[in-house]
């Protein structure tokens, strides 16, 4: 079952792009959402763009170009100002529409594509910015519900003879394939979705970060319906 995101002690809300990118992480959290109720209709703008492939990246003169109505017109807007406000704050966001996410399950025992859930990493400091417009939403974890997956004894076994090298080199090994970044829910946890319209940003993994990452994955897609996503 999802919870609320007003229910999670890792989060907090604000009430403006600018409260957004200025409120620094501490103490326990490391996502927070400028909370909206976006009026609109972004599955007219979801219908009416080209799917070019499982993710089509949208440009501003993509979604520009689209003859849409007063309604449409207005989620258009929303979408151009994000991307603007993102754009000048310094981050590249990039709207995508999605059928789904290339799957990894070449290993069988442990998976690292985005449907897992994940930690971002970079070696310098940033956050992870992201709204859903239309479609399901992704989920986070807190911290403590969550299992590093390479510290499960059957998945590390595996790894190591995966690995198949000298023990001083296998944390370089877990590292260098990202699977120190994946995680599995405790039994009881109680993962919370993002919802739609609001825009998040989640704390990342790199040298100065005085918080934990935030664990969150893409949601499986509902059958027959595209998602339509802002991420940087």
């Amino acid at each position: 079952m999802n919870h609320s995101f007003s229910d999670y002690s890792q989060t907090a809300t604000v009430s403006t792009f600018s409260e957004l990118v200025s409120t620094p992480f501490q103490g326990m959290v490391n996502a927070l959402c400028w909370k909206r109720e976006l009026k609109g209709d972004f599955k007219e703008i979801v219908d009416k763009l080209p799917l070019k492939e499982n993710i089509t990246e949208v440009s501003a003169e993509d979604l520009s170009a689209l003859q849409l109505s007063a309604s449409g017109c207005t989620a258009r807007e929303i979408i151009l100002n994000d991307i603007q406000l993102l754009t000048d704050f310094g981050a590249s966001p990039s709207l995508n529409l999605l059928r789904c996410y290339e799957r990894d399950e070449e290993l069988g025992f442990i998976s690292t594509d985005v449907y897992s859930y994940h930690v971002d990493r970079s070696p310098i400091g940033t956050d992870t910015f992201l709204c859903t417009y239309h479609g399901a939403a992704s989920d986070i974890l807190p911290n403590d519900q969550a299992t590093q997956k390479i510290m499960v004894p059957e998945i590390r076994e595996k790894l190591r003879e995966l690995h198949n090298g000298p023990e001083a080199e296998f944390e370089t090994f877990l590292k260098d394939y990202y699977f120190d970044l994946h995680y599995e829910p405790k039994p009881d946890a109680q993962p919370v979705n993002l919802g739609t319209g609001h825009l998040w940003r989640l704390a990342v993994d790199h040298p100065e970060q005085p918080v934990l990452p935030c664990i969150h994955r893409a949601p499986v897609e509902n059958e027959g319906e595209y998602r339509l996503l802002l991420i940087c």
